[in-house]
């Protein structure tokens, strides 16, 4: 009877220490601001922007030449003939539909690219999560740069997003200097005298 009772005595023990080195602290992690806070987000941030600035440059120059008739169009309102009125109409129109298709393909070239790189980096940084919450006792961590993660509210205390930019930093360092997200091209300029002509569906 009493080796039964020291062996439940034990067991007990044995419970009660599991619970106490069991995680249980809850933390927040902003992955995407992680992501893009590392060194090799930036870095990959660079190059990203480096690879897309071409073509951004052109389709503003393209953006410009629109203008530019746009404008040649409403000085020569008194003095331009009507065939050259149509004419100059039609440039506007054919260059703003081909700008336009142009923009949503390069627009979708970029998120693409974006997406590729958040892939890679986003895989890497999860498993310097991994290896962080558990060296840290930490049973959740919730994603709140995710507008569908259900947090109302979390104390800048739970908040490791700083603590893990910095240790992927230094499983992964790279010297570069911060930089800004790159920019989106922006809509093509409307012609003037005609309806706004709406981006073209690309063809099957």
């Amino acid at each position: 009877m009493k080796m039964t009772m020291m062996a439940f005595a034990l067991a007990g023990s044995a419970v009660f220490g599991l619970a106490q080195t069991a995680p249980t602290k809850v933390a927040v992690l902003q992955v995407q601001s992680a992501i893009v806070g590392t060194k090799e987000g930036q870095e990959a941030a660079a190059d990203l922007e480096k690879k897309l600035t071409p073509k951004r440059n052109e389709l503003e120059k393209r953006q410009g030449e629109i203008k530019d008739l746009q404008d040649r169009l409403g000085r020569g309102g008194t003095t331009m003939s009507q065939t050259a009125k149509d004419d100059l109409q039609r440039q506007i129109d054919n260059k703003t539909k081909s700008l336009n298709r142009d923009l949503e393909d390069a627009q979708a070239d970029a998120e693409n690219e974006q997406r590729k790189v958040i892939d890679e980096l986003g895989s890497k940084l999860m498993q310097v999560v991994s290896k962080y919450v558990a060296e840290k006792g930490i049973a959740i961590v919730l994603d709140v740069s995710n507008p569908n993660t259900p947090v109302l509210w979390a104390s800048d205390a739970i908040d490791i997003t700083k603590d893990v930019i910095e240790a992927y930093d230094k499983q992964a360092p790279a010297a570069v200097k911060p930089l800004a997200a790159p920019a989106k091209p922006t809509a093509a300029p409307k012609p003037t005298g005609a309806p706004a002509v709406a981006p073209a569906k690309k063809q099957p």
